[in-house]
């Protein structure tokens, strides 16, 4: 139950543990995989609301001052959203849906470093959240109209004149196929179908323009047709490679690369797949073998310390996503279209200083009463509370030789617990 709930959520908790023992497992995968009719949590963190694009009220005569002010409150914004974010991923109730989030977000990497525009940003989560726990069809054919990924693979720059293929080869290598799944032809065919979207970056919204359509007869993936933006997706969602491609991803993110995902692991929709996933023995065999991202990391040690980093006071909140710059994930932000890097990436000499740097402000910042649980117990018996107390489901000898010495100090216990070996990889 502890490694099931380890990785479909983020970070459980001791009594979230208790509960599905006493559920049962069957019972505990139909809770996690039905999306509660209400999420206390979800409905305590509402969406901001963003005020327009800085960059709207900016004309050619805009003064250099003018235009770094717009700047600075477009960082300003995708700041606030990116708190939310990480604030709503430690209240949610419904801690898989959240969770598949941050996976279709890493999926279709998308940074702000280039959309800079945190209300083209917020759009995409509310369509990764709308379409990410159906079927792919209705999630490729949203994302290809989708401002922020327009922009950031160079949609704007698409036209029947002068085709360009960006978002067409990553929908296919990325996104939806895989490479050898497709050819170069497929990839310049595919390009002319996607022609005619732009962005209006004063009002975040798409709009089709006719004129830079290519309306002509397109041949992609053995199919032949007058293919729009709609219909390609439709093509490629429905190829059998698309499930078997988007699968694999799924295994790659929950259950690591030590163990081969199992044959027909693919289902009619996400939740399909994600179910078959956790269900697959071969999934068990996985137990203590994936890294956790840094994202992952953080929010589990909130939620399991009782931590909401609305709560905390700004110098706070810095360093918490100052510890997530340091340790190169940032929601929003990813480093390139392929998303971020997994596994012993994460696990670097400069990495396990921002880990204590920031296990340091997290044990300071932990709520009373979980720090009474832990000091509840007798001294000697407080690296098996911390134990409970991270869901970890037990030390080894070296990190409990480590551990002992710290017993009698409660916090610097709790921030050794988090940059363990057993916390770190689940």
């Amino acid at each position: 139950m502890a490694h099931l709930l380890r990785r479909a959520t983020f970070g459980p908790t001791a009594d979230e543990v208790d509960a599905a023992e006493r559920a049962g497992p069957a019972a505990t995968l139909d809770r996690l995989l039905t999306r509660p009719a209400t999420d206390r949590g979800a409905a305590a963190t509402p969406v901001p609301t963003l005020p327009p694009d800085p960059y709207a009220g900016l004309t050619k005569d805009s003064t250099r001052e003018q235009r770094q002010q717009a700047n600075a409150e477009r960082r300003k914004q995708l700041q606030q959203v990116t708190e939310w974010w990480l604030d709503r991923m430690v209240a949610a109730e419904d801690g898989l849906t959240e969770k598949l989030l941050f996976f279709w977000h890493g999926h279709w990497a998308t940074s702000a470093q280039k959309v800079k525009s945190a209300r083209l940003m917020v759009g995409q989560l509310e369509t990764l959240r709308r379409h990410g726990r159906g079927p792919l069809g209705p999630l490729v054919a949203a994302m290809v109209r989708d401002p922020a990924l327009i922009v950031w693979l160079d949609g704007q720059k698409n036209t029947r004149k002068a085709p360009n293929e960006n978002l067409a080869r990553e929908l296919m290598e990325l996104f939806t196929l895989g490479i050898g799944a497709y050819s170069e032809a497929d990839v310049k065919a595919g390009a002319r179908a996607l022609t005619g979207w732009v962005v209006d970056r004063r009002t975040g919204a798409v709009r089709f323009e006719t004129k830079r359509h290519d309306p002509g007869e397109k041949s992609i993936l053995g199919q032949s047709g007058r293919f729009d933006a709609e219909a390609y997706a439709g093509l490629l969602a429905a190829q059998p490679a698309a499930a078997t491609f988007v699968a694999g991803r799924l295994w790659f993110r929950y259950a690591g690369t030590a163990t081969p995902a199992p044959d027909g692991l693919a289902g009619a929709d996400t939740i399909a797949t994600v179910r078959a996933l956790f269900s697959a023995p071969a999934f068990a065999q996985t137990r203590g073998t994936l890294v956790k991202q840094p994202v992952e990391w953080l929010v589990g040690a909130l939620r399991q310390l009782g931590i909401r980093p609305s709560a905390l006071p700004e110098q706070q909140r810095r360093q918490l996503l100052a510890g997530l710059n340091a340790l190169d994930q940032v929601p929003l932000r990813p480093p390139s279209v392929g998303g971020w890097p997994a596994g012993s990436a994460w696990l670097t000499t400069s990495s396990l200083q921002a880990r204590l740097r920031t296990a340091g402000v997290l044990a300071a910042a932990t709520a009373p009463a979980v720090l009474a649980r832990l000091t509840a117990a007798p001294t000697a018996g407080r690296p098996d509370a911390l134990a409970r107390l991270l869901v970890v489901d037990g030390w080894g000898a070296r990190t409990r030789a480590a551990l002992t010495p710290l017993a009698g100090e409660p916090r610097k216990l709790l921030a050794a617990g988090l940059v363990s070996p057993e916390y770190t990889v689940s």
